[in-house]
This record gives structure tokens, C-alpha cells and sequence, in this order.
């Protein structure tokens, strides 16, 4: 299984084209009956909206569905997922709501106008990667403790839950392949004196800039 792309959190943004209002909202989401009751939810709180239109993708199964709601055909769903397919970010629910302003924008302009609400909600969210982790951990004393954790950011480490008894247990996740340039790291701070010990694997999301 390879890493993959996903919303970092949930987010709300709204901006006005030509009297038009247009909220975006992003959820992260792992099954499909998730996607649909954040839809659900939206309509009903907007249900006076003219439109709420929707995308959502779910990694298992590779399900893609998306809705015009009422909008020319091609010109919000589409729109609206072919933000997140540029990006590759997966396991999204995504629905753009539409209070209608009065004045007529056009296919062109209702493209644009879902495709920017679509990506100014993504662009709130942020964007994580979802991959798999090393596990370490190491008996170390008390005066090395801040000097580990200093070593982590180089490898683009992650600090773990630690246990604090008459030694340290320094617990820390690894991206996969720089297990051993911690390793050499610590034996050269100890002169020898401990190594990490390599506990399992572990999938967890990190906002893409700091796993980069």
C-alpha cells in the first residue's frame, strides 16, 4: 500500500461572484455512507440554497461520484473534483453551496466559480500524506532527552509518546529508509552507549510541508 493524499482537517470558505454566494466546505472522509451524510447535512442547513453541489472520493474501492444539483451539466461537480484529481488528494467530501444572486454567470462562469470555491475550501484544509512509519524507541537518560529530539527534524521524524521513569524511553516515528542514519546518529552522541530498537510499523497523516 503506498502513500497517498489526503484533507488535512474539515474547512468552511465563502466568497461572492456577481452577487452569487458560494460556500465551500471540505471534510476528510474514509467510507462513502461518511461522504454522504456530510451531504445530507449540508442540504439541510442550506436548504434554502438554490444548489449544493458535491464530489467525493473514496480510496477504497475507488469510488468517484459527483453532483451538478441543478447546475448546467459539466459545470460544478466536474469542476469542483478535477481541483482535488490535480492535487491527487483522495478519501475527500466536498460540497460547494450556491445562494443565486440574480445575475446569470454562464457555463464559463460557473466552471471557474465552483472550481475556486472547491480549491479555496482545499487550500484552508491543507493537505496531508498518509503513509507508513517506522516505530523506534530507545532507553536513553534524562540529559540526552532534548538532544534526541533535536535529531528528528533533519530525518523528518516525528516525536512519539514517551515514557518518563528513572531513564527516558524516547519513542519516535522514522519515515522508511532513515532507520539507520538515526541509528548511526545516536551511537555517535552516546559513544555507543544506546541505539533505537525498531518496534513496528505505524500509517499516519502529516500535513504534506512537514513530511516534505
Amino acid at each position: 500500500m503506498s502513500e497517498y493524499l489526503i484533507p488535512t482537517a474539515s474547512a468552511e470558505t465563502e466568497f461572492t461572484e456577481k452577487r452569487s454566494r458560494f460556500i465551500g466546505h471540505v471534510w476528510p472522509v474514509e467510507e462513502e455512507a461518511q461522504a454522504r451524510a456530510y451531504i445530507e447535512q449540508t442540504k439541510k442547513k442550506y436548504h434554502d440554497a438554490r444548489h449544493n453541489c458535491w464530489c467525493y472520493v473514496i480510496r477504497s474501492g475507488g469510488v468517484v461520484r459527483y453532483s451538478d444539483d441543478g447546475e448546467p451539466q459539466g459545470t460544478a461537480g466536474q469542476p469542483m473534483l478535477g481541483v482535488f484529481q490535480k492535487e491527487g488528494v483522495e478519501n475527500f467530501c466536498c460540497v460547494v453551496t450556491r445562494y443565486f444572486g440574480g445575475v446569470l454567470l454562464g457555463a464559463g462562469g460557473l466552471t471557474r466559480a465552483y472550481g475556486r470555491s472547491a480549491k479555496d475550501a482545499l487550500d484552508a484544509a491543507g493537505i496531508s500524506v498518509v503513509r507508513p512509519w517506522t516505530a523506534v524507541e530507545v532507553g536513553c537518560p534524562y540529559p540526552f532527552f532534548e538532544r534526541l529530539k533535536l535529531e528528528l527534524p533533519p530525518l523528518h521524524g516525528l516525536e512519539g509518546e514517551h515514557a518518563f521513569g528513572a531513564n527516558i524511553t524516547f519513542r519516535a516515528l522514522l519515515p522508511q529508509g532513515s532507520e539507520e542514519a538515526f541509528a548511526q546518529r545516536l551511537r555517535e552522541l552516546s559513544a555507543g552507549g544506546f541505539a533505537p530498537r525498531v518496534t513496528g510499523t505505524q500509517w499516519k497523516a502529516v500535513p504534506r510541508e512537514a513530511a516534505e
